[in-house]
């Protein structure tokens, strides 16, 4: 199943004769010699990131290869703690990478836009302007050329054209979104310590809808968080009578993606802590006072946040006629290729990539990701070398689901005699933060990430154990 490389447009991967060519281009304050084969990525997500780092390190720094970012956030955090954002558990700070930073420290270029467009026939990636937030530009638009071109721009929210969501809920893609949600739950809280009258019905209740693992990890984190942010003087609230966390799933169960033990697991976790689970329930319209289920019921709640399905983003349908699923992925072979550019790859979870022998895709998760950006620095060197690129094969080692300080739940492929196990507690806990930390220290090494930890625990010991701003 494996491709070989064909001579147009791979022929001329390694220049005969590159060190001859004295013209070079500037980008920015550093100069890129045109004969480098010049290797663009798109997108800094988790994915993202990681390859370049690793193509950096490999390439970049030894002028085999010419490695440039292209992304339109300043700083990376990894998704799976924007829930932890969100509820106010974390200070993102902390935890961010900054993309000038990283690309300094890691032999890559950084090219702060957004892809608005994409010629195959001249090997360019069409950036937007960006204007800050006084509307003044910072960059204009622009044109980046590539040999071979890695897009791994991530997903995005899938409302399902449901009315009201765009306007009255909050969708849980960024970091900025996560902490729009809790400035609004503080100032919820403070709106409703300062009001002349009682607390409202639904005034401080938190409709999660998507009960995911993002929704369902955001729920639990919520039931803590909010009760944290009240004992800080806000007397006028009674936590158990005016704070309600409600998940929706339109699922017979929760976390449907993921083995019916972890999810009755979780649910009765959610029980004893008493979030509100309603399963089976279809959302149909969002309003500022709640949410509107298909069997007319309502659920009152000013707070409302969307973590329902995701989808491609809208502008991988526009790229000069790649092939896209129906939610917009871009179709890969089994060598991360595009089906109608081979000089075009895509990773994460805006690629749809095929699974031998299994009638769907690789799912959007975390580890997918991990394991897509380490098999493309193999088939990046394989092709500047020539070599037959390989097939990607996703193995699944299991699913944790954190549900903040109250528990930690998931299974683990292949530890016994090639079955998975059902974990829960601590050691669940553990593998859960180690996690990060793999990620982290794909990005800068284990002993810096393992010092970060550290720094982080010790600040946290400093200060009020949730985000009160």
């Amino acid at each position: 199943m494996a491709d070989v490389l064909q001579r147009d447009p791979d022929q001329d991967l390694t220049r005969a004769n590159p060190r001859s060519e004295a013209a070079t281009l500037h980008l920015g304050d550093r100069v890129a010699d045109k004969a480098l084969h010049r290797i663009v990525v798109v997108g800094g997500g988790a994915a993202g990131l990681e390859l370049v780092t690793r193509l950096g390190d490999r390439l970049g720094r030894k002028s085999r290869a010419s490695i440039t970012l292209v992304e339109s956030a300043r700083t990376h955090l990894w998704k799976p703690l924007l829930h932890a954002v969100a509820a106010g558990s974390i200070d993102p700070g902390e935890y961010e990478v900054n993309y000038l930073a990283q690309a300094h420290w890691h032999g890559f270029r950084y090219h702060f836009g957004e892809m608005i467009g994409l010629d195959r026939t001249s090997k360019e990636v069409h950036l937007a302007a960006t204007f800050d937030d006084e509307g003044r530009q910072i960059t204009p638009p622009r044109a980046v050329g590539y040999d071979t071109l890695v897009i791994a721009i991530g997903s995005v929210t899938n409302d399902f054209g449901t009315p009201g969501v765009a306007e009255y809920a909050i969708p849980l893609e960024t970091p900025a979104q996560a902490e729009r949600f809790n400035r609004r739950l503080v100032n919820a809280c403070l709106r409703a310590q300062t009001q002349p009258g009682p607390v409202r019905p639904g005034q401080l209740h938190v409709a999660v809808v998507g009960a995911g693992a993002t929704g369902t990890e955001l729920a639990a984190e919520l039931h803590r968080t909010t009760r944290e942010v009240v004992a800080y003087g806000l007397d006028h609230i009674d936590p158990e009578r005016d704070i309600r966390v409600v998940l929706i799933e339109a699922a017979p169960r929760i976390l449907p993606g993921l083995p019916e033990r972890i999810s009755d697991a979780t649910r009765r976790l959610l029980d004893q802590i008493g979030v509100k689970v309603r399963t089976g329930a279809r959302v149909k319209e969002v309003t500022p006072e709640g949410v509107t289920l298909t069997d007319s019921s309502f659920i009152a709640s000013e707070l409302v946040v969307w973590a329902a399905g995701v989808k491609a983003p809208e502008v991988l349908g526009r790229l000069d006629g790649l092939e896209n699923n129906r939610i917009n992925q871009l179709v890969v072979k089994p060598t991360l290729q595009t089906t109608r550019d081979p000089a075009i790859f895509a990773i994460g979870d805006c690629a749809a990539c095929p699974r031998p022998g299994a009638s769907t895709a690789v799912p959007p998760r975390a580890q997918a990701a991990h394991q897509e950006a380490a098999h493309m620095v193999r088939q990046i060197e394989r092709r500047l070398s020539g070599q037959r690129l390989q097939p990607y094969k996703y193995r699944d080692f299991g699913s944790l689901v954190s549900l903040g300080r109250w528990s930690t739940v998931g299974n683990l492929m292949g530890f016994l005699y090639g079955r998975g196990i059902f974990v829960a507690g601590l050691f669940a806990r553990v593998m859960y933060l180690s996690l990060r930390i793999m990620h982290e220290g794909a990005l800068g090494g284990t002993s810096r990430a393992l010092l970060a930890f550290v720094a982080r625990a010790l600040t946290r010991r400093t200060g009020p154990p949730v985000k009160l701003h």
